[in-house]
């Protein structure tokens, strides 16, 4: 009998550091069913930074480099310009691509460089610790937000997608989430035709995926998934905010 699933030949077998629950393995093992899917392993650059995603070289069997904290997306553009013939990819999270690396989120996604973005929004600071990120919501707790997050002291949570949507650069932008296999079926899909947007159109792409962090999150992995349903796609909803397929805008 055929199995149903094996693993990627583009991940890796190890063991993961990520904690129970967290939606970064499914990322990975998303973007390594795409890239054998597509068969463009030989030729695929990616870049992570500082954050919950620095050992994601260990996961995937493509080149990758670690940018300097927030600086990804300027690194693997550089990447990009220089070796125009590759798949280049960033793969972040909140913290490194809306706070320290928010101009070079928006600078590289307004020239329209030809890149995809894998933008992992958990709304929180994972690696150090749970502070507060910018993703982070109203009377959400974390760290830093012992109380929950305050509007009139420390603001108000950052809607990437919709952000980049407002600039003539991106040609294609979408929101997906990890809460569900229906809700993954679809982020797989959003993976294709973010490095599709590259390869076909030579032109920026970014996906945000609605991530669980049970762990600072203080839930169990299935509550996790469930604020994700219930509450963080209130704040966040999700879609298509730009594809040059469509002309959506």
């Amino acid at each position: 009998m055929k199995p149903l699933y094996e693993r990627p030949d583009t991940l890796t077998h190890c063991l993961t550091h990520y904690c129970a629950g967290c939606g970064h393995g499914i990322v990975h093992r998303l973007l390594a069913e795409v890239i054998d899917e597509l068969g463009i392993r030989g030729r695929t650059i990616g870049a992570a930074p500082v954050g919950c995603a620095v050992l994601a070289h260990q996961y995937l069997k493509v080149d990758m480099c670690e940018p300097a904290h927030g600086r990804t997306p300027e690194a693997i553009a550089a990447i990009k310009r220089v070796r125009p013939e590759c798949v280049a990819f960033s793969y972040q999270g909140d913290g490194d691509l809306a706070a320290i690396g928010t101009a070079e989120t928006l600078h590289v996604a307004n020239r329209g460089e030809p890149i995809t973005v894998f933008f992992v929004n958990n709304a929180v600071y994972g690696m150090t610790g749970g502070q507060m990120a910018p993703t982070t919501m109203l009377a959400q707790k974390t760290t830093t937000t012992p109380v929950g997050r305050n509007a009139g002291y420390h603001g108000h949570p950052m809607r990437v997608c919709e952000l980049l949507a407002t600039l003539d650069g991106p040609a294609y932008i979408e929101r997906v989430a990890l809460s569900s296999p229906d809700r993954i079926r679809d982020a797989k899909r959003a993976v294709r035709k973010g490095f599709l947007t590259q390869i076909e159109r030579n032109a920026y792409a970014l996906v945000e995926f609605l991530s669980p962090c049970p762990t600072y999150w203080r839930m169990s992995p299935l509550d996790a998934l469930r604020f994700i349903e219930e509450e963080m796609t209130k704040i966040y909803p999700l879609g298509v905010f730009r594809d040059w397929e469509t002309r959506e805008a």
